[in-house]
């Protein structure tokens, strides 16, 4: 009887230690088809719209679940407002992420992406004092190295350049990538006191009538009309999966993952999602995969196993 005990201890450790910890690499699958589904969804819904119905629909998702998980729950004043400020970084990041995308290329938007990492680590050691290791170091700069091996594989690096359009799409993408990446840190104080399920729902609950307040001024200061906007059953597709597996089933995972280890470690699980979606190109669109990027999902991985396992 001790003994299968014993067994069942070890797998609770298993799940723990290592299932848990890679809920982020869950995240970054699902996060791996975002920017196919949002240009698609760009043809018919203006870029800050599409994400407050991204918005819309995963903190709607998220809050049917939590309902039935957490139904008599109580918060402090303090940790209220905290997700209220977590709400309004989710604004600044799906708002300029959105807006940064129509703004530019694949190749700039997969490549600026990639700093989001470097941006987490910079601020969960400033923010949290997490303690940059070797290990953690050499695995982040294996990740990023194998990471932009892909990118360049994948894309043509002549369209980088651009005019004044692409540059400020640019600075967008990076708003976005160190805005997450603030959300991210600034999301483990809560998770600590309640968990990754309620923080991840009040924060996005708190996001929604933020970004509806932008509609009606992006409606005004463009050309965009909403009337315009036809619900084919591809286009609510793509509304529900950006904002039920994109959102809410992705962030719920991204911060389950800090229950269990630094926000430094689960950023590197971030560079897996370029692959993913060069993967689904390749799938879904036919799009050639080429030696640079088989070469560079290799390094990649390596580099996402030496972090993961720098804390055990």
């Amino acid at each position: 009887m001790s003994r299968s005990y014993a067994r069942v201890a070890r797998l609770r450790r298993f799940c723990t230690t290592y299932l848990f910890a890679l809920a982020p690499l869950a995240a970054a699958v699902l996060w791996g088809g975002l920017y196919v589904v949002s240009m698609w969804g760009f043809e018919s819904i203006p870029p800050v719209t599409l994400a407050f119905l991204r918005i819309a629909v995963g903190a709607a998702a998220l809050l049917l679940v939590v309902r039935v998980r957490y139904p008599r729950r109580r918060f402090a004043r303090r940790d209220l407002l905290g997700f209220v400020a977590l709400g309004a970084v989710i604004t600044a990041s799906m708002t300029t992420q959105f807006l940064g995308t129509a703004m530019t290329t694949a190749s700039q938007g997969s490549l600026i992406t990639v700093l989001t990492p470097i941006f987490t680590i910079l601020l969960g050691v400033t923010m949290l004092g997490e303690r940059l290791t070797g290990r953690l170091v050499a695995g982040i700069v294996g990740a990023l190295a194998g990471t932009v091996l892909v990118l360049t594989g994948q894309y043509d690096l002549s369209t980088l350049a651009g005019g004044s359009t692409p540059t400020i799409g640019i600075g967008m993408l990076l708003i976005a990538s160190a805005t997450w990446a603030l959300y991210t840190v600034r999301g483990k104080p809560l998770i600590d006191r309640y968990s990754a399920l309620e923080t991840a729902t009040y924060s996005t609950l708190a996001a929604v009538p933020m970004l509806a307040a932008l509609v009606p001024l992006e409606v005004a200061l463009t050309d965009a009309s909403l009337r315009a906007i036809e619900p084919t059953p591809a286009l609510v597709a793509a509304v529900l999966y950006l904002g039920v597996l994109g959102t809410a089933a992705a962030w719920y995972l991204w911060y389950k993952g800090m229950e269990y280890v630094d926000a430094s470690v689960i950023s590197a699980f971030f560079f897996a999602q370029p692959v993913v979606g060069g993967l689904l190109g390749a799938t879904v669109l036919g799009e050639p995969l080429g030696p640079r990027f088989v070469l560079g999902g290799l390094v990649m991985a390596a580099g996402v196993y030496v972090v993961s396992t720098a804390e055990s």
